[in-house]
C-alpha cells in the first residue's frame, strides 16, 4: 500500500512539473506574440564614452524607432566586460534584456558564462579594428620608432589598454611579445578613460578604438601610428596598417553584435535580427560606422554564431601560444 502511494505521488509530481513547463512555454509564447510591450534594456558592458558605448547608443536609438518601444542603454562596466556579460547571461530570456557583445569576452576560464552556450546570437553590427595611438609628447612617428624607443629605454614605454579579456589587451600582449622589448601595460576600465589619460600624457601609447579618439586625432592632440587590420581606414587614410609598419600578423579586429540570453523565443530573435539587419544596412548608420573607423556587417543569427566560434577560437589559440594566464 505504501509503495502504491509513493508511485501515485511520483506520477502526480511528474504531471505537475510537466504542466508547469507547458504553462511556462505558453506564457513565453504569449509574451513573444506581443513583443515588445515594455522597455527593452541594451546592456553595454563598458563605461560611457567608449567605442562600444558609442555604437550601442546608435543601435538603441534605431531599434527604439523600429520596435516602436524604448530601448535604453544600461552601462555595466567592470572586469573587462565580464560583469555586464555575466549579468546578461543570467537575465530572463524574454527579449527585454539584450547585450552589445564584443568578440573575446568569454576567454578566461572563470567568467561564469560560455558565449556559445549561454547566448542566442541576434546579428553582427560592425567590425572595428584597434588603432595604435600615442601622446604627441612621445618622440615617435611610426611603429618602427616605437620599437626602437622600447628597446633603447627598457621599461619606460607605457601601453594603455582596457583589461583582459578585451582584444585590446591581448593585442597589446601580442605586440609586446613580437617586439621582444620590456614595456609596461597599463589597464583601464574602458577606451573612454584610456583616451582621457592618453590625452593627458599619463600613458604614452594606447591600443584604442577610433570612436572616442577620432576628434582628438584630427585635431592633432593624439597621434595615430598604425591600424591593426589588413586594410587602412577610410576616415584616417594616411595611417598605415600594422603589416605596412613592419608588424605582419598583428591584426586586432573587434566584432560588435547583439545577443540575447539563451532560451529567448526564436520569434523574438528573428524579429530583432530582421530589424537589426535593416538598421545596419541603412545609409546613415553605414556612414556613421565608417566614420567611426569600422565596417558595417549585417548578418543572420547563424552567421554571427559562426563568427563568434571562429574569433573565440583564434584568440584562445593565441593566448595559449603566448602563455598568458587570464584571471
Amino acid at each position: 500500500m505504501f509503495r502504491c502511494k509513493i508511485k501515485t505521488f511520483c506520477r502526480m509530481l511528474v504531471a505537475a512539473v510537466s504542466l508547469l513547463a507547458v504553462l511556462a512555454c505558453l506564457d513565453l509564447k504569449a509574451e513573444a506574440d506581443e513583443y515588445p510591450n515594455r522597455v527593452v534594456q541594451l546592456i553595454v558592458p563598458y563605461p560611457p564614452g567608449g567605442g562600444v558605448d558609442t555604437e550601442g547608443r546608435v543601435i538603441a536609438q534605431k531599434l527604439s524607432e523600429a520596435l516602436a518601444q524604448r530601448v535604453i542603454v544600461v552601462n555595466k562596466p567592470g572586469a573587462g566586460s565580464v560583469i555586464g556579460v555575466r549579468d546578461a547571461a543570467k537575465a530572463t530570456p524574454d527579449g527585454y534584456t539584450i547585450l552589445m557583445l564584443v568578440t573575446g569576452a568569454s576567454l578566461p576560464a572563470n567568467t561564469g558564462y560560455d558565449l556559445q552556450k549561454d547566448f542566442e546570437p541576434i546579428g553582427l553590427i560592425a567590425s572595428i579594428p584597434i588603432v595604435i595611438m600615442a601622446n604627441p609628447s612621445v618622440p615617435v612617428k611610426s611603429m618602427a620608432e616605437v620599437l626602437a624607443f622600447a628597446k633603447k629605454q627598457p621599461g619606460k614605454l607605457t601601453v594603455g589598454t582596457p583589461p583582459a579579456p578585451t582584444l585590446n589587451y591581448f593585442g597589446a600582449e601580442a605586440f609586446k611579445a613580437m617586439a621582444g622589448a620590456d614595456m609596461t601595460i597599463v589597464t583601464y576600465k574602458g577606451t573612454g578613460p584610456l583616451t582621457t589619460d592618453l590625452l593627458g600624457g599619463h600613458v604614452m601609447l594606447g591600443f584604442n578604438t577610433l570612436p572616442p579618439a577620432i576628434g582628438n586625432i584630427k585635431a592633432g592632440k593624439i597621434k595615430a601610428l598604425a591600424v591593426a587590420a589588413p586594410q587602412r581606414l577610410a576616415t584616417i587614410p594616411d595611417v598605415p596598417t600594422t603589416a605596412e609598419s613592419g608588424l605582419p600578423g598583428l591584426d586586432i579586429v573587434l566584432y560588435y553584435g547583439l545577443v540575447a540570453p539563451a532560451g529567448t523565443p526564436k520569434s523574438i530573435i528573428e524579429r530583432l535580427s530582421k530589424e537589426l539587419r535593416t538598421i545596419v544596412n541603412s545609409e546613415d548608420v553605414k556612414q556613421r560606422i565608417i566614420a567611426d573607423g569600422g565596417a558595417p556587417l549585417a548578418s543572420t543569427p547563424e552567421e554571427y554564431a559562426a563568427n563568434i566560434a571562429r574569433e573565440e577560437g583564434r584568440w584562445a589559440a593565441l593566448i595559449k601560444k603566448l602563455g598568458l594566464v587570464v584571471n
